[in-house]
Order: C-alpha cells, then sequence, then structure tokens
C-alpha cells in the first residue's frame, strides 16, 4: 500500500485518545476517530487533513463492524488499532457496587476492547499485505491496584489476558500485539490525582501527574516499530507515583 501510514483509535474524543490521535494526525498518519459523541472527535480533529470520524459505541457489536468496514472501504489497509477506550467506577467496596455498575465497567474495558481487537484482527489477516498492530490500553492497575477499584482492576487484569492470547495468535498472520500501561497521565479524569486521592495505607493525599503527551509520544513510538519488532508492554507513568511499592 502507498501513501500514509493508518491508525484507528477508541476513545479519541478526550483525554489520552485526543493526545495520541493529534500526535499521529500531526505525523501526517491518517487516523478513523472512533467514540460516542460524533462533537467531540469531530473536536479532536480539528479538521485536519488525513481524520476519519467514526462515531460508534464500542460495545456495539454492528457499531464496531461497521467502523472497520468504514476503515477497509476508505483506506483498503489498516496498520494499527489503538484499543484506548475504557471507564472505571468511583472508589468503592465491592459490596457497594451495584452488579449493574460492575457489567458497564465489563462492557466496555472488555466488551468492547475484544469487539475492536476482533475487528482489527480479522481485517489485518485478510488484507494484502497481511499483518498488522494492536496496542491495548492497560493501566497500572494491571499489575497493582488502588484501594477501591475492584471493577477496574479486574478488567485491566482481563486486558492483558487479552493482549497476550492476540500476541500468540497473530503470529503465523503477522498481527503484533502490545500493551501501554499508564500511570497519572494529566487528563480531565484524572485531575484529581494531583489534588489528592486514597492511598493503601488509609489516607488522601496528591501524586505526582505527567503530561499526556507522553503517552501519545509512547504509543507513536510502539506503532512505529515494524513488525518484526514488538513493544510487548510498556509502563509509563509519573516517576514519582506510588505505584512501585503500591500496597
Amino acid at each position: 500500500m502507498t501513501g500514509a501510514n493508518t491508525i484507528l483509535i477508541t476513545g479519541a474524543g478526550s483525554g489520552i485518545g485526543r493526545a495520541t490521535a493529534r500526535r499521529f494526525l500531526g505525523a501526517g498518519w491518517r487516523v478513523a476517530l472512533v467514540g460516542r459523541r460524533a462533537d467531540a472527535l469531530e473536536e479532536t480533529a480539528d479538521g485536519a487533513e488525513g481524520a476519519l470520524v467514526l462515531p460508534c459505541d464500542v460495545t456495539d457489536e454492528d457499531g464496531v463492524t461497521g467502523a472497520f468496514v468504514r476503515v477497509a472501504e476508505d483506506w483498503g489497509h489498516l496498520e494499527v488499532l489503538f484499543n484506548n477506550a475504557g471507564g472505571g467506577l468511583g472508589g468503592k467496596l465491592i459490596d457497594e457496587i451495584d452488579p449493574a455498575e460492575f457489567r458497564r465497567v465489563v462492557e466496555v474495558n472488555v466488551v468492547g476492547m475484544f469487539l475492536c481487537a476482533r475487528a482489527a484482527f480479522g481485517l489485518m489477516r485478510r488484507q494484502e499485505p497481511q499483518g498488522g498492530r494492536i496496542i491495548n490500553n492497560g493501566s497500572i492497575s494491571a499489575h497493582a491496584p488502588r484501594p477501591g477499584s475492584v471493577a477496574y482492576t479486574t478488567t485491566k487484569h482481563a486486558v492483558t489476558g487479552l493482549t497476550r492470547t492476540l500476541s500468540l495468535d497473530g503470529r503465523p498472520f503477522r498481527i503484533a500485539c502490545g500493551q501501554i500501561d499508564i500511570g497519572n497521565a494529566m487528563t480531565d479524569l484524572a485531575a484529581p490525582m494531583a489534588t489528592g486521592v486514597p492511598q493503601a495505607d488509609g489516607s488522601v493525599k496528591p501524586e505526582p501527574v505527567m503530561d499526556v503527551g507522553h503517552v501519545a509520544d509512547a504509543v507513536f513510538h510502539m506503532a512505529g516499530l515494524p513488525l518484526d519488532a514488538n513493544v510487548q508492554f510498556m509502563t509509563v507513568m509519573a516517576t514519582n507515583m506510588p505505584f512501585i511499592g503500591r500496597g
């Protein structure tokens, strides 16, 4: 295929997804922007050449399928999926969580990631030239929980299982899969980190944060590798955040 490289980014309407999408657009990539709100995706695109706005709920199987069909029709080839969309609950102990709330987190963080990875894998397996790369957004919580994070932490451990399995199953088809585990990137959702969040010892303390642009740069590096090389797991975090030693 000739022309610009191509990536589809989920959760592209805000936060890490928005910063990453703009990083790739600025480098001349064609970027498919997936998220629930068309207006937020248009704001991310900001009129950039190469942006393809695809409003879609990642938990909607038909919507996800349609987004990837559109990419195949418009571009003919997809190099990278950044499987980024996700969410959580506020700090709650397990017996305070309504099962319906837990299921909603699972739907986005596990089922949504599965549906997008499934669609990307199928496209990459069948396209010419064959292959591509899937980058899953894990979390520091894929390794160690925060207090009161049972829903989010459970789902992020599941993402690690998805990453490892796709890495194995993708080998015959030149499909690489890696995971980026992010800690305390400064977005609207992470703003409370700077003012104070619960710690494992029961205290509430502010935590160091880092510019979200560092995450975008890290994803850009992972995406730009040739398919015979792969970042299997990358942790990018605010240097002094309480991860090493958490708990």
